[in-house]
């Protein structure tokens, strides 16, 4: 017998999910969960597609970055394309310790802006209650090894595996793992991998091996690190704003300005009555401010290029 949410999806063209349940949406914000999806078939992330995007993407919407030896943010590096076809960016990218993370997918080609809505509409179309604003979508291209540090994320957030195998640790999202005053400081300084951890954090972890076809989802600000097994990875993300989330990042803002502005220690994280509504005014009036946001976001001068033929795939620009 077909559940509620099976015959939704059997009504749908081309469903992405491939075996979505009704469970799933009530699960769905509550707790880690892997289900599958066909986008590593699709013809966005065909080899030529990728190349093509890869080649073609602007500067101003993609991060270069080479990664030390055991991933530390000390020892990372940005760096630049000029001058590579996509084959020998992505070539230059599997030799060495280099991932690419080109931001605002939708923003620079329309075809991935008519994918991340097809999947919003079909999430919307599982979970009539569940309404979303501010998408967006992103596309990691990452050497074997490659490491995401210990971070937390303030958007609804998901991992769509499109090509190789990733190990993601998603730590409880309560204290010591992640507390308050963490989420306040990345919300005021927009800096996500500045948390503390440490190596036992992992006897607490789920651990989810991820493939192609599949997309991991986790709760609002859980904290995770992601490692990559010895093969070139192909990965989306995906975030997302609620009104619940919304209101809750509001609420984050404020409580981070009367804590670290103005020494007092916030007693509430409600997102309805008198209380949020006073919040959401102190951090619409002071958010912006330089007296609150001082974390230097300008880009970094490009420290490399890629290059396929040289070791590690990269070559260093000479400081001027």
């Amino acid at each position: 017998m077909r559940t509620e949410a099976n015959q939704r999806s059997g009504m749908l063209a081309n469903p992405i999910f491939t075996a979505w349940r009704a469970i799933d949406g009530e699960r769905w914000g509550h707790e880690p969960m892997l289900l599958r999806h066909r986008l590593h078939e699709h013809p966005l992330f065909s080899n030529e597609a990728l190349a093509r995007l890869v080649e073609n993407y602007p500067r101003e919407h993609y991060n270069l970055v080479q990664w030390g030896e055991h991933g530390s943010t000390g020892s990372w590096r940005e760096g630049e394309i000029v001058g590579l076809s996509g084959d020998a960016i992505i070539s230059a990218i599997a030799r060495g310790r280099v991932w690419i993370n080109m931001r605002n997918l939708p923003l620079v080609d329309p075809g991935y802006g008519a994918l991340m809505n097809g999947i919003f509409d079909e999430l919307e179309d599982y979970m009539p209650e569940f309404r979303t604003f501010t998408r967006k979508l992103g596309l990691l291209i990452s050497s074997p090894m490659s490491r995401t540090l210990y971070h937390a994320d303030l958007p609804g957030q998901s991992l769509w595996q499109i090509r190789g195998v990733k190990r993601v640790y998603v730590y409880p999202n309560k204290a010591p793992f992640q507390t308050p005053e963490m989420i306040e400081r990345i919300a005021l300084s927009g800096v996500e991998v500045n948390m503390a951890f440490e190596d036992w954090y992992d006897n607490h972890a789920k651990v989810f091996e991820i493939g192609p076809g599949d997309m991991l989802h986790w709760p609002l600000n859980t904290p995770h690190r992601v490692d990559n097994l010895d093969c070139l990875n192909v990965s989306m993300t995906m975030e997302y704003f609620t009104e619940d989330i919304r209101r809750t990042h509001m609420v984050t803002v404020a409580n981070g300005i009367l804590r670290s502005k103005l020494g007092v220690t916030p007693r509430r994280h409600s997102i309805s009555g008198p209380g949020f509504w006073s919040k959401a005014v102190l951090q619409r009036a002071l958010r912006d401010t330089r007296w609150v946001r001082r974390e230097n976001r300008a880009r970094r001068r490009p420290e490399f290029r890629l290059d396929p033929e040289a070791p590690g795939g990269v070559v260093d620009i000479a400081a001027a």
